[in-house]
């Protein structure tokens, strides 16, 4: 009954920007946190950012300085701008959701996932 689904993604050479966006959709009472996380092959998933309905934030001490995290609540949106870019940031990137559907009722939801390839 909830979909996220990111947009982005893409090739960019090291120091370029990226710009990553969520939409959630469905039914939809509350959003609590939406956060991004990333998989490097080989590697665990981790997170990246986070952000509170309250806007409170947190980051990865990878990126720090180098990327923002932000939303639109009215719109159900999550940002990820990302700035500096490293070969070390290449990963496929998720969207993360938690999700009142109703009152009462909490889940946590992800996206499919972008790619974010850093390369000259």
């Amino acid at each position: 009954q909830v979909q996220l689904v990111e947009s982005g993604g893409g090739l960019v050479q090291p120091g370029g920007s990226l710009k990553l966006s969520c939409a959630a959709s469905g039914i939809i009472f509350h959003i609590n946190t939406m956060g991004w996380y990333r998989q490097a092959p080989g590697k665990q998933r981790e997170l990246v950012a986070r952000i509170t309905s309250g806007a409170g934030t947190n980051y990865a001490d990878s990126v720090k300085g180098r990327f923002t995290i932000s939303r639109e609540i009215a719109k159900n949106m999550v940002y990820l701008q990302m700035n500096s870019l490293k070969p070390e940031d290449t990963a496929v990137y998720y969207c993360n959701a938690d999700i009142y559907s109703r009152p009462g009722y909490r889940a946590d939801y992800w996206g499919q996932g972008t790619q974010v390839t850093v390369s000259s």
